[in-house]
C-alpha cells in the first residue's frame, strides 16, 4: 500500500486539495482511488480590525505555504519522496465575504469575511429589490453596503472575488469561480448556470446614479461548473504554493469552490433529493432541490451544488457549544469525586442515557443560544434551561432536552422545506461532532426532521478531501459522468453509510418538544433583552 502511494506521488498522479477553513487550512493528497494518502495543516485565527473580521493577505499566503510545507514533510516522512508534480489541484475556502481589487491587483480594503454583520441595511434592500433572500454574509451585500456607506474605494474596483477565488486567481492567473462558491456572491439562475441576468440589471440600475466606471458583470469572476478547466498552475503560482521550489508549473486546477460545496461532495450529497447536515459548533443543513421554492424565506439561503443544482440551506449559529458546557459540568463533578475522567466515556454514557428519557423530554426545554440566532429572530445569545414545577426532571430528560436543543433551530428551518414546500428527500447524511457518539445524534436528528439519517466513516475527511475529489473529477472522468455518478461509482462505491430511520414515537416527541420550545421563545427574548 505504501509503495503504491509512493509510486502515485512520484508518477505525478496524486491530486491535491486545499481548504481554507475559519480556524484551519488543510491540505489532502489523494491517490487514483480517491483515497487520502497524505495531509498537512496550518492553524490560523481571524482578526478584528476597525470593527470588521478579517485575515490579512500576508496571513493567507503564509498559511498556505506553511500548510503545503507540512504536507511535504508528511510525504517525506511516510514515503521518503518529494512532490514534483500532480495530476490536479483544487482550492476551496469559506464562502462569501468581500475581496475587492483595483486594476493593479492591489487589495482595496482588508478582506471582509462571512462573519461580518455590518451589512444588514444592504441585505434587506437587496432582498426586497431581487425578491430573493440575500443574506448578510453574501458578497453582493458587502458590496452594496460599501456603496451605501460611500466608501472611497468602491469607484476603483476592478475585480471582486471570494477567498477561494483570490487564491485560485493568484496561482493560475484565471478570474473564475466554481458555481457553488459563486452562488454565495450573487444568486445563480438554474437555467443558465450563471449569475441571474435580471438581478445584475436591477443592481446596475440601482447604483447608476453613483456613476462608477464599472458594471457588476465586469467585476465578478466567471462562473464554472465542476469538471470545467479552470486554468493551470503558473510558475509564479508554483512558487507561491511551494517555497522550496520542487513543485512544477503546468498542473491543471479545478474551479475553486466554497466550503458548502466541498461538504456536499465529501458526504456524497450533490444529487437532487439528497442532503447533508453538519452539526458542530454551529450547524447547517443543505437539501438539493428538484425545483425552485415557491417564494423566498428569510431563514433559507439558496446556493448551488458544484455542478449547479439548487440547494436550500438552513444555517444556525448555535449547535453543540451549550451541550458541551453541560457535559463539562458532569466532568467537574466526576473529578470532585476523584474518579478518573475519560471524556469519550462521559459523552457516551450521558448521550446514551438521554435515549432512555421521555420522547418529549418530560416538558423540559433548553435554549442553546451562546450567540444570536437569526432563524428565531434573536440578535444576541443567552443560554437558558427552562422547566416548570410539574415537568419530569431527571438526568435522562435533562440530557435529551439539550440534545434536542442542539438541532431545534435546524428543525424549525427544515419544517418550512418539508411541511410548507413539500420537499422530498431520499437520503440525508450527517457529519460533525454531534455524531461522534454512535447512533445518538443520528437518532435525534432523524426525529427532528422526520427523515432517515446516514453517517459515513469518510464524512470526517472534510472539505479538503471534497475539493481534492473535484480535482480528481476534472482529470479522471474518462467516462464523462455527471458529478453525482462519478462520486457514486468512483469514490463511495455504493457505500451509503450506516442509516437510522426515525421512530413514530421519537418524531411525535420531538414535535411536542418543539411546540413547547416555540411557545417559550418570548422567555428567551426577554432574557436577551435584560441580560447584564
Amino acid at each position: 500500500m505504501k509503495s503504491d502511494a509512493k509510486s502515485t506521488i512520484e508518477a505525478g498522479k496524486a491530486v491535491l486539495g486545499i481548504e481554507f477553513g475559519s480556524t484551519r487550512i488543510k491540505a489532502v493528497l489523494i491517490d487514483q482511488e480517491n483515497k487520502p494518502i497524505a495531509q498537512g495543516s496550518h492553524t490560523w485565527e481571524n482578526q478584528l480590525v476597525d470593527g470588521l473580521w478579517t485575515y490579512s493577505v500576508e496571513a493567507i499566503w503564509y498559511g498556505l505555504q506553511d500548510c503545503y510545507a507540512d504536507l511535504r514533510s508528511n510525504v517525506k516522512e511516510l514515503y521518503d519522496t518529494e512532490i514534483e508534480t500532480l495530476a490536479a489541484i483544487g482550492v476551496s475556502a469559506m464562502m462569501h465575504g468581500y475581496m475587492a481589487f483595483n486594476g493593479k491587483e492591489e487589495i482595496l480594503v482588508p478582506f471582509r469575511t462571512w462573519r461580518n454583520t455590518n451589512t444588514a441595511q444592504a441585505a434587506a434592500a437587496l432582498s426586497e429589490l431581487f425578491v430573493y433572500n440575500i443574506p448578510l454574509r453574501w458578497s453582493i451585500s458587502h458590496l452594496y453596503q460599501a456603496i451605501l456607506d460611500n466608501e472611497e474605494h468602491v469607484k476603483d474596483i476592478d475585480y471582486l472575488t471570494t477567498l477561494a477565488g483570490f487564491v485560485h486567481w493568484q496561482i493560475t492567473g484565471q478570474k473564475v469561480l466554481g458555481i457553488g462558491d459563486a452562488s454565495g456572491m450573487l444568486p445563480i439562475d438554474p437555467a443558465t448556470k450563471n449569475y441571474s441576468a435580471g438581478m445584475i440589471a436591477k443592481f446596475d440600475n440601482l447604483i447608476a446614479p453613483k456613476g462608477y466606471g464599472w458594471k457588476l458583470q465586469d467585476i465578478l469572476p466567471k462562473v464554472l461548473p465542476a469538471g470545467e478547466n479552470a486554468g493551470f498552475l503558473t510558475p509564479e503560482g508554483a512558487g507561491k504554493l511551494d517555497v522550496s521550489g520542487h513543485l512544477k508549473a503546468g498542473i491543471p486546477v479545478c474551479p475553486p469552490e466554497g466550503d458548502a460545496g466541498t461538504g456536499m461532495v465529501a458526504t456524497n450529497a450533490v444529487k437532487q433529493r439528497t442532503g447533508n447536515v453538519s452539526a458542530g459548533t454551529s450547524s447547517f443543513s443543505m437539501i438539493v432541490l428538484e425545483k425552485e421554492l415557491s417564494k423566498p424565506y428569510e431563514m433559507i439561503d439558496m446556493v448551488t451544488t458544484p455542478d449547479g443544482s439548487l440547494v436550500a440551506m438552513v444555517h444556525c449559529n448555535n449547535c453543540t457549544s451549550d451541550l458541551n458546557a453541560w457535559v463539562g459540568l458532569f466532568k467537574e463533578y466526576q473529578e470532585l469525586l476523584g474518579i478518573p475522567v475519560d471524556m469519550d466515556e462521559i459523552y457516551g454514557k450521558l448521550y446514551n442515557h438521554a435515549l432512555t428519557g421521555n420522547a418529549d423530554c418530560g416538558g423540559l426545554i433548553s435554549y442553546n443560544y451562546i450567540s444570536g440566532e437569526p432563524v428565531t429572530g434573536l440578535a444576541d445569545g443567552r443560554p437558558l434551561f427552562v422547566r416548570s414545577a410539574n415537568d419530569k426532571f431527571n438526568l435522562a430528560n435533562f440530557m435529551r432536552a439539550h440534545l434536542y436543543a442542539s438541532v431545534g433551530v435546524l428543525k424549525i428551518g427544515n419544517d418550512i422545506l418539508f411541511k410548507e414546500e413539500k420537499i422530498k428527500v431520499d437520503r440525508i447524511t450527517g457529519h460533525g461532532g454531534l455524531f461522534k457518539t454512535k447512533g445518538v445524534g443520528q437518532r435525534v436528528l432523524a426525529a427532528a426532521i422526520n427523515s432517515p439519517i446516514s453517517v459515513m466513516e469518510t464524512a470526517g475527511e472534510g472539505g479538503a478531501w471534497g475539493i481534492a475529489l473535484l480535482g480528481s473529477y476534472l482529470v479522471n472522468n474518462e467516462k464523462k459522468q455527471s458529478l453525482a455518478d462519478f462520486l457514486d461509482e468512483n469514490v463511495f462505491d455504493g457505500d451509503a453509510g450506516i442509516e437510522i430511520s426515525p421512530t413514530a414515537e421519537d418524531v411525535a416527541g420531538f414535535n411536542a418538544y418543539i411546540e413547547n420550545y416555540k411557545a417559550g421563545l418570548p422567555v428567551e427574548a426577554a432574557a436577551v433583552e435584560y441580560k447584564k
